[in-house]
C-alpha cells in the first residue's frame, strides 16, 4: 500500500540505484508473441471472465499471465464492488488469505539461510510452550465431514461446541513437532473450521484465529490444546504457517509485519501488500462476496473485512495478507528467478530449489491433497501431470486462497499465472482452475 510519502520516496531512491524496473507500478511487459504465447488464445481468458460476470457467478476478477520475465496479459473484468458501482481494475486490492503462506515460508527460509535454525529442529527449541504436546485419542465418534460454513455474524460470537479438554483422552506424541513439520503441514495441528473433530471443536471453543491478540497469544492457546495427529505422520492443512510467522518474530526479534515490510515487500517494490489496507486505498479494496442460492452471489458479512482495516495486531502468516496481482507477480518472479528480482536477492537459488521440492514423500494427505501433487516448503509441487489432469510441467508449484485467488510458477516453461477473485467460501468453485487451463493452452513455442 502507499504507506507514506516518505517511505515511498526512500523506496524509489533506493530502487533507482538498482534498476528502474523496480519502481512501484512499473512492470516489464511484452506482446504475447514476444514470449511465445498466442494473443488470440489469451482472449479466451477474457471471454471466460466476461461470461462468469455476465452469469452472475462472480462480481469481477483480475488475471495475469507472464512468461520469460514479462507480463503478456493483465486484464480486469467486472466490478470490484457491484453494489457501489466500483469497477474492477488491475490495481484492485484483494484478500489473498492462504497465498500469504508462500510469503511467510520465504521469510522463514531467509532466516534459515542466516543459520538461525535447521529444518529438523523441534519447534519447542524456539517456542518453549510447544514442548510435550499431547495427541488426542478420538473416542467420541468419528470425525464429521469437512465443513466450511459462512456464519451470518462474527464467528467469535458463535455458540461453542460442547467438547472440552476434560472430555478428551490424549497420549504422548511419537516425537516432537519440528520446524519442517510447520512448513509442510505435518505438525499435527489443524484449522478448526475445515472439519468437526474434537480437536476442531476445541479450536473453536478457544476462538483460535478469531480472538487472538497477536501471534504470541495464538501460540500460547495452541500449547494448551492436543494435537490432532502425531507429528510427521499425516499431512493436514492447518495453522502451522501462523506458528511459522511467530517463529520469524522470535528468531528475528522483530514483529512479523515489520520483518515482511523491511525484508520482502519494500525491497521487491510490493507497495500494495500488507496486513491492512490504508484508509487512502480503501476505494481499491474489493468487496467480498459469498455464494447465494437465489442470486448466485451476495455481499459477505462485514466482519470478513474487519481484520484488514485499521491497525491490526494479529499478523496471520497463514492467511492475513492483502495484495494486488501486480505485487504478487513481483513475488512470483523473484521465485522464478531463483530468489532475485531486479538486483535484489531475497533467497539463494539452491534454497528456492529446496522449497520447490517434494517434502511430503509418502506422508498421507488428509485434507486438500490433489492427485499428482506433493507439498514443498510453502507450495504444492507437481509430480505427475497425467494424474493432475492439467497441462502443467513436472516441478510447477502453486497455491491459492480461501476466496478463490490462485497462482502458479512453472520453471520449465518460465511461466507465471495469477488469478484474483473474492468469493468466500469458494468450495466447489473452479474459476481459477479454468483460468489455469486457458492460460496453458496459449503456449505456442
Amino acid at each position: 500500500m502507499q504507506r507514506s510519502t516518505n517511505r515511498i520516496l526512500i523506496l524509489l531512491f533506493a530502487a533507482a540505484l538498482v534498476s528502474p524496473a523496480i519502481f512501484a507500478g512499473t512492470l516489464p511487459k511484452s506482446s504475447p508473441e514476444e514470449v511465445g504465447l498466442r494473443a488470440d488464445r489469451l482472449q479466451r481468458i477474457t471471454d471466460a471472465m466476461k461470461n462468469d460476470v455476465a452469469n452472475g457467478e462472480i462480481s469481477g476478477a483480475v488475471a495475469l499471465v507472464a512468461r520469460k520475465g514479462k507480463i503478456a496479459y493483465l486484464e480486469a473484468e467486472g466490478m470490484a464492488d457491484k453494489e457501489k458501482g466500483v469497477p474492477m481494475k488491475a490495481d484492485t486490492i484483494f484478500r489473498i488469505y492462504s497465498m500469504s503462506k508462500p510469503i511467510t515460508s520465504v521469510a522463514a527460509m531467509m532466516l534459515f539461510e542466516e543459520g538461525k535454525f535447521f529444518l529438523d529442529d523441534p519447534v519447542s527449541k524456539y517456542i518453549p510452550e510447544f514442548a510435550g504436546l499431547k495427541v488426542i485419542v478420538e473416542e467420541h465418534g468419528k470425525e464429521g465431514a469437512a465443513v466450511f460454513n459462512l456464519p451470518e455474524d462474527d464467528p467469535a460470537k458463535q455458540p461453542k461446541k460442547a467438547t472440552s479438554l476434560e472430555d478428551v483422552t490424549t497420549e504422548e506424541a511419537h516425537r516432537e513437532m519440528t520446524i519442517h513439520d510447520l512448513f509442510r503441514h505435518t505438525s499435527g495441528l489443524t484449522y478448526g473450521f475445515f472439519g468437526n473433530s474434537e480437536v476442531d471443536q476445541l479450536y473453536q471453543q478457544v476462538g483460535l484465529l478469531t480472538t487472538d491478540k497477536d501471534l504470541a497469544e495464538m501460540c500460547q492457546k495452541l500449547s494448551t490444546l492436543p494435537l490432532k495427529h502425531h507429528p510427521g505422520e499425516i499431512w493436514e492443512y492447518s495453522v502451522s504457517v501462523d506458528v511459522l510467522g511467530r517463529l520469524v518474530e522470535v528468531l528475528s526479534g522483530q514483529p512479523f509485519d515489520q520483518f515482511l515490510e523491511e525484508r520482502i515487500f519494500d525491497p521487491l517494490g510490493m507497495v500494495d501488500t500488507g496486513f491492512a489496507v490504508p484508509e487512502a486505498d480503501l476505494s481499491r479494496f474489493a468487496q467480498m462476496y459469498t455464494p447465494d442460492p437465489q442470486a448466485k452471489i451476495k455481499p459477505a458479512p462485514a466482519f470478513y473485512s474487519r481484520n484488514f482495516v485499521g491497525a491490526p495486531t494479529f499478523f496471520s502468516g497463514g492467511g492475513g495478507l492483502v495484495s494486488t496481482a501486480s505485487d504478487y507477480f513481483r513475488f512470483c518472479q523473484m521465485m522464478l528467478n531463483g530468489g532475485e528480482l531486479d538486483g535484489v536477492r531475497v533467497l539463494g537459488r539452491k534454497t528456492v530449489e529446496l522449497m520447490a521440492s517434494d517434502h511430503t514423500l509418502d506422508v498421507p494427505m488428509s485434507l486438500g491433497g490433489s492427485k499428482g501433487y506433493a507439498f514443498g516448503l510453502g507450495f504444492a509441487v507437481a509430480q505427475e501431470p497425467g494424474r493432475i489432469g492439467v497441462p502443467v510441467s513436472v516441478g510447477e508449484y502453486n497455491w491459492g486462497g480461501a476466496a478463490g485467488t490462485k497462482f502458479w510458477i512453472d520453471p520449465k516453461e518460465d511461466f507465471i499465472g495469477i488469478y484474483m477473485v473474492q468469493i468466500l467460501p469458494n468450495t466447489g468453485l473452479r474459476h481459477g482452475d479454468t483460468f489455469k487451463n486457458l492460460a496453458y493452452q496459449t503456449v505456442a513455442d
